[in-house]
C-alpha cells in the first residue's frame, strides 16, 4: 500500500527502512524521503514504524 503518494514510498519499503535499522520518522524522512513533502503521510508513516519495532527485535537495545 503506498503511504507517501509524494515520493511514491510504500508499507513495505517503511519496513524495510526499519529492518536495516531505521528507528524514528526522522530516520526513515532521511532514507526514503517521507514526510518531506506535503506531509500527510507522517501519521501512518510513524504507526508503521512503531508497529514493526514492536515486531522485530532491536539487537542494540539487549547489553
Amino acid at each position: 500500500m503506498y503511504v507517501c503518494l509524494c515520493y511514491a514510498v510504500t508499507d513495505t519499503q517503511i519496513k524495510e527502512a526499519v529492518s536495516q535499522g531505521d528507528m524514528s520518522l526522522a530516520d526513515v524522512k532521511k532514507r526514503l524521503g517521507v514526510g518531506s513533502q506535503c506531509g500527510k503521510c507522517t501519521k501512518m508513516a510513524s504507526q508503521i514504524i512503531e508497529r514493526q519495532l514492536d515486531v522485530e527485535p532491536n539487537y542494540y537495545e539487549v547489553a
